[in-house]
């Protein structure tokens, strides 16, 4: 078996090269790419400023061990700590956002001393044990039970349930301010809110899991601030260095302060920071939150009416920024071949029934336009 036979299914399409918005098969095909291989290339493909970066590291350096000081890793952590919303000032990096995850939740643990952890049903956090604890679906659990910790899931997006598990037992609530795998729902400004005045009234640490709505996917840098929500702990990976691997776990100074002992050998990687450092400044100088919240307006807009128009069989477009689901009455994996191979578009599945389009963050309305074509002539 091949490493990608353990989590993927292996795609009929070979890919070469990437460029901006494009993606190359081997045989010279043109694709494109409105799944950013969930999510990791916000700034496109192989943006010249993040390749730039990568050269001039590997140059003078590729690795050396956390504890000796590395200006570009310094210069990173600092960057994020300013990107960060509220006081969230203390930055762990890791190697990827299951890594982020688990020490989050280690993290709140061991600040609140507590075992009880809250979770919403559909979510999903990732696959090594801790973080498969807090992922919702069977089908990733059971193959690896019994799971560790004391985790209590509650209905996604009601604020009443949430309110009803949170007790003074409770070390933490995980949260995604929009859930992906689960097949794009909005938790909503409300629910957000809930959560952080009853984790507040608890004492408990607010985990938002922003690892693929957070760096501008939703229109606001970070997802929860379109709520007016400050989390204890977010958690960020995915398209941070531009696909290569690094997680980061950004915390209050309360969590901070009593995390208790944790490392990785790899973490913070000099490499991969020079990468994720060009890839932020180039999220915050390129207005990137702006121009996802604009293009994935006029995305949703055009579906919607694309499927009144055409009686598509869509039972429904949701989202926010460019992080969109269009829940189809069949198969969404039929769509997403059609698509590749008749289309020449790559999107991605949200379980059974939802196409979930995730683009780098830099697409046009002309994208959007010509991604709606598609669907159309795919649906009809």
């Amino acid at each position: 078996m091949t490493d990608e036979g353990f989590v993927f299914s292996e795609k009929p399409l070979a890919i070469a090269s990437g460029e901006g918005m494009a993606l190359t098969g081997e045989n010279g095909t043109d694709y494109l790419d409105f799944g950013a291989s969930y999510a990791c290339t916000p700034l496109g493909h192989s943006p010249p400023d993040v390749v730039e970066a990568i050269r001039e590291q590997a140059g003078d350096l590729l690795y050396v061990q956390g504890s000796y000081p590395v200006a570009v890793r310094t210069a990173l952590r600092e960057r994020l700590a300013e990107a960060a919303p509220g006081d969230l000032s203390k930055v762990w990096l890791c190697n990827s956002g299951t890594e982020a995850n688990e020490a989050a939740l280690k993290f709140a643990r061991s600040a609140t001393g507590r075992e009880k952890v809250v979770a919403t049903k559909r979510a999903f956090h990732g696959r090594t044990l801790g973080a498969l604890s807090l992922t919702w679906k069977d089908a990733y659990r059971d193959p690896f039970g019994p799971l560790p910790g004391a985790v209590e899931f509650v209905p996604y997006g009601d604020d009443d349930a949430l309110a009803g598990a949170v007790d003074d037992d409770t070390a933490a609530v995980f949260l995604e301010p929009i859930q992906g795998e689960g097949g794009v729902h909005c938790a909503g400004d409300s629910y957000l809110q809930t959560a952080r005045e009853q984790t507040a009234e608890a004492g408990a640490a607010l985990v938002l899991d922003e690892i693929q709505t957070g760096l501008g996917r939703t229109g606001t840098l970070w997802a929860c601030e379109a709520a007016g929500v400050v989390p204890d702990i977010i958690t960020t990976a995915k398209g941070l260095a531009s696909g290569l691997p690094l997680g980061a776990t950004l915390c209050a100074d309360w969590v901070a302060e009593d995390a208790g002992n944790h490392g990785s050998t790899f973490a913070g990687n000099p490499l991969v920071a020079a990468a994720a450092d060009a890839t932020l400044a180039g999220l915050l100088a390129q207005n990137v939150p702006e121009n996802a919240a604009d293009v994935g307006s006029y995305l949703q807009s055009e579906l919607r009416a694309a499927v009144d128009a055409h009686d598509l069989p869509v039972r429904d477009v949701r989202g926010q920024g460019l992080m969109v689901g269009i829940e189809v009455k069949r198969g969404a994996m039929g769509v997403l071949r059609d698509l590749a191979l008749n289309e020449r578009i790559l999107a991605l599945p949200a379980g059974r029934s939802v196409v979930r389009l995730l683009p780098p963050l830099v697409a046009e309305t002309q994208h959007a336009d010509t991604v709606v074509e598609a669907l159309v002539e795919v649906l009809t």
